[in-house]
């Protein structure tokens, strides 16, 4: 046998491990969407019989909320850890299919006014959470990160910054939890007040992907609204993702520059290290839908996979969800994140009011 099948071999044999590794949790991910959905069909038949309608994507809820209990009560089991963590990895599949449901014309028209008004977004949320911070007293570095948390992609953007920026472990928990919670609260919040407002699909789902900090809280606060304002929310946030490189560079030559920070030497290989790959995807399987690539019972198949894989991710953020852990984390950040969120809610509610009286929407 030559090096190159004993390369093979093991390479093959380091995947199967890997794979064993990750099956606990994946089965457990699998395991509670499923039960999410049966949950759903479940009280729709009850209700169903009493005349109640239920809400839109009552799944993604359950699935939400099965994840929140197990994490919760008995805690994830440590061999399903490294499994269950993989939901970021359904979250990004899912968008990534999702799209060949946006031919390239939808996205020139929305995509130019999602742009538009994320641009406006980032640079109010930046400010004005700063400000914020700075009136409370918070540390700089934990300032930055929760600006740049609430401005762009959350707990992804904390992640993205907090090397590059040298902020301690303790800011970054701080910020993550903060982060965290918020999202939580924006699952029950959103859907909530949109079906107050009597908002269409698509300006809820626009004000979902610009005000809802993490991807996948934007995604399913979108999808308990309705299946087309989980595609918008999809739009816009995908937008907003796209930014992060360039928002961490700021950040990185601000804090370098203050000699606390490692100074950014190739600007552009930093800003494609940071730039979320995902939605090279996304922009991929739009331009081949585009084109014809794709029949109606492919484009079927596609958006079932999509759900599923999202699915999965909406049980993962249920499973990363631990309100002892949040609540350990102390007031001051939580209260700057929340009158920050108030605050960017209510400014990207006026911002898609406006487009659409102006009939941009």
């Amino acid at each position: 046998m030559g090096p190159a099948a004993t390369l093979t071999d093991a390479q093959a044999e380091r995947g199967l491990v890997r794979l064993a590794r990750l099956a606990p949790g994946m089965a457990l991910l699998i395991g509670v969407g499923a039960a999410g959905k049966l949950l759903e069909a479940l009280t729709d038949r009850v209700a169903g019989a009493h005349g109640v309608r239920l809400p839109h994507g009552e799944y993604i809820l359950w699935a939400i909320l099965l994840g929140m209990a197990i994490s919760n009560s008995v805690g994830v089991p440590a061999v399903a850890r490294a499994g269950v963590a993989t939901y970021e990895f359904w979250l990004k599949l899912g968008i990534v299919l999702l799209g060949a449901e946006f031919l390239i014309g939808d996205m020139l028209h929305l995509g130019g006014i999602a742009l538009v008004l994320v641009a406006i977004e980032i640079v109010f949320s930046l400010a004005f959470m700063t400000m914020l911070g700075r009136g409370f007293g918070l540390r700089p570095k934990l300032v930055s990160l929760l600006a740049i948390g609430s401005s762009v992609c959350g707990v992804s953007a904390i992640l993205a910054t907090c090397g590059v920026i040298g902020a301690d472990d303790e800011d970054t928990s701080y910020a993550i939890a903060a982060i965290l919670a918020l999202g939580a609260m924006s699952l029950v919040l959103f859907p909530a007040i949109g079906h107050a407002l009597h908002m269409s699909d698509r300006a809820y789902g626009l004000w979902t992907g610009l005000a809802v900090d993490n991807t996948a809280e934007a995604t399913a606060a979108g999808a308990i609204y309705s299946d087309a304002a989980g595609r918008v929310a999809v739009l816009a946030k995908t937008c907003r993702n796209s930014m992060l490189g360039f928002v961490v560079l700021g950040y990185a030559l601000y804090w370098g520059s203050r000699g606390q920070a490692q100074v950014v030497t190739n600007k552009a290989q930093f800003l494609w290290r940071k730039f979320p790959k995902f939605v090279l995807g996304f922009l991929l399987l739009s331009a081949l839908a585009s084109v014809g690539v794709f029949s109606p019972a492919q484009r079927d198949s596609i958006r079932n996979l999509s759900r599923w894989a999202f699915l999965l991710a909406f049980a993962g953020v249920g499973f990363r969800t631990n309100l002892r852990e949040l609540g350990r984390q102390g007031a001051r950040p939580f209260v700057v994140g929340t009158l920050g969120e108030i605050a960017i809610a209510l400014i990207t509610l006026g911002l898609v009011g406006l487009a659409v009286r102006v009939g941009s929407l």
